[in-house]
């Protein structure tokens, strides 16, 4: 009996492990061509085309190649071959688990162009109303300018009661959901501070799509 139940386990083992090798790459593509989709929803209109950049730990950029250790950001250009805007994601703990987000943002401008959340388990009704309009709207047209040095934000972004945003960097946390909104406020702070400074840096690095 043991060794028919060791049998049995050992054969379930390998059933669960080359099921998952067939499927994780079919998983891993379509995850890809979401987010693909995604940074056209949270770019500009106009763009037709885009292409992934990492960011090294020295704020240098360059052309990712697949999966790596480093951020990536991606890059929309429009139809004439300019840049038309960054798309970059952000994740942070929410409530139930992981959040994670992308933003879209105007160099030029310097204000974010779009904002859709990529995953999310928060609870129905309550914390996933950071996916819903009118919350995902605060982030629309939202202006993000640098500092005077350009090593980070101007105003730093600020979730605040809900109700009470007075300021056009504070965005009103959702009633019942503020760790949620809270959670995602942080992981758009966080990012901005980080990464726009350097996307504008290396702005004309990004502009050549060869």
């Amino acid at each position: 009996m043991f060794a028919a139940l060791a049998g049995i386990a050992a054969l379930s083992g390998l059933l669960l492990s080359a099921t998952y090798q067939v499927t994780y790459g079919i998983i891993e593509r379509n995850r890809e061509e979401q987010l693909r989709a995604a940074v056209f929803e949270v770019l500009p209109a106009d763009v037709v085309e885009q292409r992934a950049f990492e960011v090294l730990p020295d704020g240098a950029v360059r052309p990712n190649e697949g999966p790596g250790a480093y951020p990536v950001v991606y890059v929309g250009y429009r139809e004439d071959g300019t840049l038309a805007g960054v798309a970059v994601e952000a994740s942070g703990l929410g409530y139930g688990d992981i959040i994670r987000v992308l933003y879209g943002y105007d160099p030029v401008g310097q204000t974010l162009t779009g904002f859709k959340v990529l995953e999310s388990k928060e609870t129905p009704g309550l914390g996933d109303r950071i996916a819903q309009r009118p919350f995902v709207d605060n982030f629309i047209g939202m202006s993000v300018p640098l500092d005077d040095a350009g090593t980070g934000l101007q105003h730093p972004i600020q979730m605040v009661k809900a109700g009470t945003a007075s300021e056009p960097w504070e965005v009103d946390a959702i009633s019942g959901a503020t760790v949620s909104s809270h959670a995602v406020g942080g992981m758009l702070q966080r990012s901005t501070s980080e990464l726009l400074p350097i996307i504008h840096a290396q702005v004309d690095q990004l502009k050549r799509k060869n």
